[in-house]
């Protein structure tokens, strides 16, 4: 062994000696950037080493200290460090490297929703309110880590008031940092770290794990906040703000910066966090769509590990929709959230001329009149000249009104589509030109509130913008009201002797905040829809929660204490929380057990009784929700649970390409007796041990089969009889149809059929629940004839 370890030594000696022959002569040297060099599973459970590692990143420091930003031990092994393209691509061809990648920058996926969803809840399953979170442990003791821009740690949402002693299994710090002592630590945060950046020199910069942007403190009060009384934004959605396990520790790991959130940082992150003992991982940013490659994405791969070691990792679906294929973070060992609305509206009433009522969205804290004595004109009205087109000058876009038309007006923008300006592009081109208030047409803006702060202006549905506009076109037309007298010279009761044009007038008053909106939840434009665009054999996103207008916390030294904010980025945290509450009253369960548990007991109906819709007023699907909306009490007592363990993620990865020697470099615990099968393809992705299920390439009159194992974790004498919720064209058959549970035989499987009998290019949902009566078991599926 001694000969053995000599010879690997000197091989990585004489590797590394010409790669950096290599770096001398190739051009780029001078701008090395940072790549990651995964390694997969570290060496050994307590955190070691691997002589790999060590010996090629104490090479690469020998050669400059600075070379090597982060290594990677304790979850899994590799390292992050400045090299060249040559370095990179010869590292990657050494025995024992997974992977190596250019070092991503990711994106941020940027309460009322805690009463919304237990009401919902309650609702579904006429359970008393004794049943929902508040009867839990509410996450007593379970450790949240947050992976965001940080966290305002003065804020009430953090503090530790009547919390017990930390976890003894807590082996986490809270670093010292720029404006971030070790004391700003409490009972509540338990831990802190950040990543450092560096410059373009490669020195490092101060760092702190203190939150400038808001971004980290928002999502951390979601998950886990403290209770605050008399909570609002400006007085708007006033009440208590807490989060969704507020019994939960928060262990804080600062990896974005105002550049975004770097890949290297994220894995740190994650090797940290599995050392520090975390229970639930929740991250809300992600990559592009389209950037899924496994063994080169960094949160899919820290999530792996993560999970590997009994963590739960859940993540943002992304805000890339509603376009198909735009799901991000779709690794099926992620638990993945999709945003809903809830049933708090902010609303902008507009008045029209004659007293007329249009119910607009937004926020705006304007000053006008309650009464209609605005002029009121479209954007093509105003336009400046005969270069402008009527389109451009209709959506307000930059330079195309005319500020002598628009003086003094509330202008009338609308939304067209692909034009490439935002909402505040509009606004600014109306305020600059003199007008005094903004409406713009728009249904996706109507359903998430956008703010216009003091400039009186509210968002509207192309509905309502439409009788906003026919109002206008009919007071255009008519320019003088009646003669005093008729044709048989008879005095004219409705005639204005003045003979004053009558031109449209409108106001728009300040917003107000409502509850109980109907319906929700639904389905926002931003949210990103399935199906999964590298794996059409596993359903994605998993679940949704609430993630429009959510109101938490806020940095202090910003206004106000709260703010609301909309995004994935909202809804994933409400689904950490829940998951930890799930933790804290089923320790020995794993994470795919409280997934399976949060998945199959989702809620599929808004609060008109009616099925969960999108904005665009058609019925969501599994693509667009998942298994549905996040119930708080279901998941508690599920009935019975789908557990997917580490070999079947390793058949995963069998069906996705990887072989055998490269699996057993990223598992830790693969058996001796594995191996993927000699036919391995996507297709057997279906047969993943998976709450929901997806079938692709189904033709007509052929028949594909998957098989699922359930566990029972209710009453240990249990029969559960299959419901099966199928479209037309397609016969599905579960066998056996009965399931009979006894306290010796807690797990049985079935097998499912489905058969085509008729040809369809859209995609065909339905569902399959196990029920005893008392518990219903829900798994959505989704058949294809593609792929």
């Amino acid at each position: 062994m001694k000969g053995i370890s000599l010879f690997f030594s000197f091989s990585l000696f004489v590797i590394v000696s010409c790669i950096r022959e290599e770096a001398e002569s190739a051009s780029q040297a001078k701008n090395d950037g940072i790549y990651i060099v995964y390694m997969g599973a570290a060496a050994s459970s307590n955190g070691g080493t691997r002589n790999d590692q060590m010996q090629l990143v104490s090479s690469l420091i020998k050669r400059n200290k600075n070379t090597v930003v982060h290594s990677y031990k304790n979850g899994f092994s590799g390292f992050a460090a400045r090299l060249s393209e040559a370095e990179a691509q010869s590292i990657a061809q050494r025995p024992g490297v997974v992977s190596v990648f250019p070092d991503p920058v990711l994106q941020l996926h940027t309460t009322r929703s805690w009463d919304f969803l237990k009401y919902q809840t309650v609702d579904e399953t006429n359970s008393s309110p004794s049943s929902g979170s508040d009867s839990s442990p509410n996450g007593a003791d379970t450790i949240i880590g947050i992976l965001d821009t940080g966290i305002w740690p003065e804020s009430k949402s953090f503090n530790d008031k009547g919390m017990g002693p930390i976890p003894a299994r807590w082996k986490g710090t809270c670093m010292d940092g720029h404006d971030f002592g070790a004391s700003k630590c409490n009972k509540k945060i338990v831990g802190a770290r950040f990543y450092e950046e560096f410059d373009g020199r490669g020195t490092k910069m101060a760092g702190s794990a203190r939150d400038e942007n808001g971004h980290g403190t928002h999502v951390a009060s979601t998950a886990a906040g403290s209770p605050v009384a008399g909570a609002s934004y400006y007085g708007l959605a006033a009440g208590t703000a807490k989060g969704g396990s507020p019994g939960s520790r928060i262990a804080v790991y600062r990896v974005c910066t105002s550049n975004g959130c770097r890949g290297s940082a994220i894995m740190k992150a994650f090797d940290d966090a599995i050392a520090d003992g975390v229970d639930v991982l929740s991250l809300s940013l992600g990559s592009s769509p389209g950037f899924e490659e496994l063994s080169k994405n960094p949160i899919a791969i820290g999530a792996f590990h993560a999970v590997e070691k009994g963590i739960v990792v859940v993540c943002s679906a992304g805000n890339s929709g509603p376009d198909p294929k735009t799901v991000v973070n779709t690794a099926p060992w992620i638990l993945t959230v999709a945003a809903t609305t809830i049933d708090r509206d902010f609303e902008t009433d507009i008045i029209l001329g004659g007293n007329k009522l249009v119910k607009g969205g937004g926020i705006n804290f304007g000053n006008m009149t309650k009464s209609a004595v605005y002029p009121l004109i479209q954007g093509y009205s105003a336009k400046l000249n005969k270069r402008i087109t009527e389109e451009e000058a209709r959506g307000c876009v930059p330079d195309s009104l005319d500020k002598n038309k628009v003086k003094g007006k509330i202008v009338v923008c609308e939304n067209l589509q692909n034009d490439g300006f935002s909402p505040s592009d509009r606004l600014l081109e109306v305020k600059s030109r003199g007008g005094v208030g903004f409406i713009l047409i728009d249904d996706d803006l109507r359903t998430v509130a956008p703010k216009f702060e003091s400039f009186p202006a509210a968002a509207v549905s192309r509905k309502d913008g439409t009788e906003i506009i026919s109002y206008i076109k009919s007071t255009r037309k008519s320019k003088f009201l009646k003669s005093p007298t008729l044709d048989n010279g008879k005095p004219n009761r409705h005639a204005n002797p003045t003979k004053r044009p009558r031109n449209p007038v409108a106001s728009i008053l300040p917003t107000v905040s409502t509850t109980k909106y109907k319906p929700a939840p639904v389905v926002p434009y931003f949210s990103s829809r399935g199906p999964a665009g590298n794996t059409p054999n596993l359903l994605k996103p998993d679940i949704t929660a609430p993630g429009v207008t959510i109101l938490a916390a806020w940095p202090g030294n910003k206004q106000p204490m709260f703010n609301i904010l909309s995004g994935t980025s909202m809804s994933c945290p409400h689904v950490s929380g829940i998951a930890a509450t799930v933790k804290a009253q089923n320790p020995t369960w794993g994470p795919s057990t409280i997934k399976s548990a949060i998945m199959t007991t989702a809620i599929q109906t808004n609060n008109l009784k009616a099925p969960i819709t999108t904005n665009f007023g058609s019925k969501a699907t599994p693509y667009d929700i998942g298994a549905g909306e996040a119930s708080t009490s279901g998941p508690l007592k599920p009935g019975l649970v789908y557990a997917t363990d580490v070999a079947d993620y390793l058949h995963f990865l069998c069906s996705v390409g990887y072989d055998i020697s490269k699996i057993k470099l990223i598992s830790s615990t693969v058996p001796k007796d594995f191996s993927c099968p000699k036919h391995s393809s996507s297709e057997l992705v279906s047969n993943m041990n998976y709450p929901s299920i997806a079938i692709s390439g189904l033709k007509k009159y052929k028949t594909k089969k998957v098989t699922r194992t359930v566990t029972n974790v209710g009453e240990e004498a249990s029969v559960y009889i299959a419901i099966v919720e199928a479209p037309t064209g397609l016969r599905v058959q579960v066998i056996p149809s009965k399931l009979e549970f006894t306290n010796k035989n807690k797990k049985l499987s079935y097998e499912v059929s489905f058969r085509a009998s008729s040809t369809t290019k859209e995609d065909m949902f339905g569902s399959i629940t196990w029920t005893n009566g008392k518990y219903k078991v829900r798994s959505p599926f989704v058949v294809s004839n593609s792929g």
